[in-house]
């Protein structure tokens, strides 16, 4: 087993233990009692998925968390399907004053409560539990999270750790010291969604070099891209930048997954590519809201998803991160609805550099 992946293994083998009171090789080795014990403890559910790195699923994942009926909600809450077609479209919505102001709000909250669950990111937790603390968050402010059993997504928020790029199902993984871990935080509230994600340290540990080039490359590709956004930007334009800067700090751009419109609807048009020389639709005009939300891998761009249908890691298993704001254009420029406030957790560090002696300073 290779020296990094040991963590995990521990890891699981130790809170097997702990739940079953006995080392995991010394379950019952009858497949039916097995089968019945995995279902109650803790355990991985994909024991034959060739994984691509060292994390692996904590199950059982909780029972899906309940929303008061009287909080709006959006058509997927009962069948899990959207009733609309999630890209191809090339109607790109203009939203008026009154829809600005209602992103504008969403957006706010959306701000509110992925700060609420970062606050909480430490060594110890399980990312169930922050499901748990974002899930309470959107109740507290009469908004549905948009992810709950969107598409049968079974939660209230995606945390992705280390080499997940994105769509990580929260369960009963404890977060690490030298984790990093991005938070997307989507809300429905009056008829509108937001949507916002950010990565974060996990502990001292995390601080090290390869992290925080990672992280941050990350954030600045986010930030450059935000800043060329002006009415008669071509979209496709937004991924020739983002995939300079990480190139220029020998990063790789994650192709499979992109921005998109936002408004009324959860992933309409445009479709918002983060990849150089790509063929995306369309220019940017006043009062149209998307996202960007790069994904940027210290390895390999390529994905494989996990056996749960919704899980994305890279193909080598190296570190990737994520960074989303929602935005407006304005007439002159544009409007980041999902800024962070004064007091937001995380934020900017300086890169951690290594002596040739392996030294952090």
């Amino acid at each position: 087993m290779p020296e990094d992946w040991q963590g995990e293994h521990v890891l699981l083998s130790g809170l097997l233990q702990k739940e079953l009171g006995r080392p995991p090789c010394a379950l019952p080795e009858h497949k039916a009692v097995h089968k019945a014990a995995a279902s109650s403890t803790l355990h991985n559910p994909f024991p034959t998925f060739k994984f691509t790195g060292p994390l692996r699923p904590i199950y059982p994942l909780s029972p899906r968390r309940s929303i008061p009926d009287h909080i709006p909600k959006p058509d997927w809450h009962q069948d899990g399907q959207p009733k609309y077609r999630l890209f191809g479209r090339n109607n790109i919505a203009i939203l008026d004053k009154k829809a600005q102001d209602a992103m504008r709000k969403v957006c706010r909250l959306t701000r509110e409560v992925l700060d609420i669950a970062a606050k909480e990111v430490r060594p110890g937790v399980t990312t169930d539990y922050l499901d748990e603390v974002v899930h309470n968050a959107c109740i507290e402010r009469n908004s549905y999270p948009s992810p709950l059993n969107y598409v049968h997504f079974p939660k209230s928020v995606c945390t992705s750790l280390n080499e997940i790029i994105c769509h990580g199902i929260p369960d009963q993984r404890i977060l690490l010291d030298g984790d990093i871990l991005n938070l997307d935080v989507s809300l429905y509230h009056e008829g509108y969604h937001g949507d916002l994600n950010e990565t974060y340290y996990v502990g001292p540990s995390a601080l090290n070099p390869s992290n925080t080039h990672l992280v941050e490359t990350t954030r600045e590709c986010l930030s450059l891209a935000i800043d060329a956004v002006k009415p008669g930007l071509p979209f496709r334009e937004i991924g020739n930048i983002i995939e300079k800067h990480a190139k220029a700090n020998n990063c790789s751009v994650v192709k499979a997954y992109c921005g998109h419109g936002i408004n009324t609807e959860f992933h309409p048009a445009p479709s918002i590519p983060h990849y150089a020389k790509n063929k995306a639709v369309g220019v940017a005009k006043p009062g149209i809201c998307f996202t960007i939300e790069p994904m940027i891998s210290l390895g390999s761009y390529r994905d494989k998803t996990w056996p749960d249908n919704w899980t994305s890691a890279t193909v080598d298993g190296s570190r990737t991160a994520q960074f989303e704001h929602t935005l407006l254009v304005t007439e002159d420029g544009v409007e980041v609805l999902t800024e962070r406030m004064e007091g937001s957790p995380g934020g900017r560090v300086e890169r951690v550099k290594e002596t040739k002696e392996g030294e952090r300073v």
